[in-house]
């Protein structure tokens, strides 16, 4: 997992290419990919989880925080609503579009090779993050999601595993789900004045529970200098009356450490997060 230094040049190449290879698969790919909207929720909620909009960061300013709010705002408007079919599939990136400047989105926090940088649309990873921690507890199925190669901030007040995200990048990073069940589900997503919010919803109630358990964490030195971070994350199944199913793996991560690890814990207090 060494790092790779490649020219501006390279990096604009690389990005053109894919975004086009994207652009590609919606339009000639055989998916059926979800569109439709309704403003009438459906009746049975499968899981809900949400997370606070504003923290305090070591080398973040807040503007760049204030303003992800904004494009969160933006981003949720296009998917709140959006219905999954049996059979569809549901793209992040083909329901928001690109996020530019005359769609209202402002500079926000972008991680770039493990910099905190500015730029448009930043801080949607954030809205990526919530759908893919709220579909590994309903019966969808992830069928394209892209681990964070980078673990930037210490894990003080951390909730939720390592690696339990999903990184987004218009539009060739992006996180597609697919309903292979033989029910509608309904995605319900909106921002308050504090937190972000989200439930899948269906017409059917709920017949399983889901627990995210961690398994194999290390955090090791590299051949080429600094850490590497690595878990698998796996999914316990249980019914509803708590009778424990069956054990599903998820995924592996792997990551490189922009943090030295075993800070002390006033350290981690000041520029983790949650």
């Amino acid at each position: 997992m060494k790092p790779m230094n490649r020219s501006r040049w390279r990096l604009a190449a690389g990005v053109c290419y894919y975004r086009w290879k994207r652009h590609v698969q919606w339009l000639l790919g055989r998916k059926e990919y979800a569109r439709k909207r309704q403003t009438e929720l459906l009746p049975h909620v499968h899981f809900q989880h949400q997370t606070i909009l504003l923290r305090k960061l070591q080398d973040v300013e807040m503007w760049m925080q204030h303003n992800k709010v904004t494009n969160l705002r933006l981003a949720a408007q296009c998917l709140d609503g959006i219905v999954v079919q049996p059979g569809e599939t549901f793209s992040y990136w083909r329901l928001i579009g690109k996020p530019t400047r005359q769609k209202g989105y402002l500079d926000g926090m972008l991680l770039s090779h493990g910099r905190v940088m500015a730029g448009v649309g930043g801080g949607l990873c954030q809205l990526s993050n919530l759908l893919y921690w709220m579909t590994l507890h309903t019966p969808l199925s992830v069928t394209e999601r892209h681990r964070h190669s980078y673990d930037v901030f210490p894990d003080a007040n951390r909730t939720q595993p390592f690696g339990s995200g999903a990184t987004c990048f218009y539009n060739y990073l992006d996180l597609q789900i697919a309903n292979r069940t033989s029910h509608a589900f309904q995605l319900h997503v909106y921002v308050t004045d504090t937190h972000l919010m989200g439930e899948w919803r269906s017409d059917m109630p709920p017949t399983r529970k889901y627990e995210i358990v961690e398994k194999e964490h290390t955090m090791q030195p590299s051949l080429w200098g600094g850490y590497e971070r690595a878990n698998q994350l796996y999914r316990h199944v249980y019914a509803l009356d708590g009778e424990w199913l069956q054990e599903e793996w998820i995924t592996e991560n792997r990551a490189m450490m922009m943090y030295e690890p075993l800070l002390p814990e006033a350290v981690c207090r000041q520029s983790g997060q949650k």
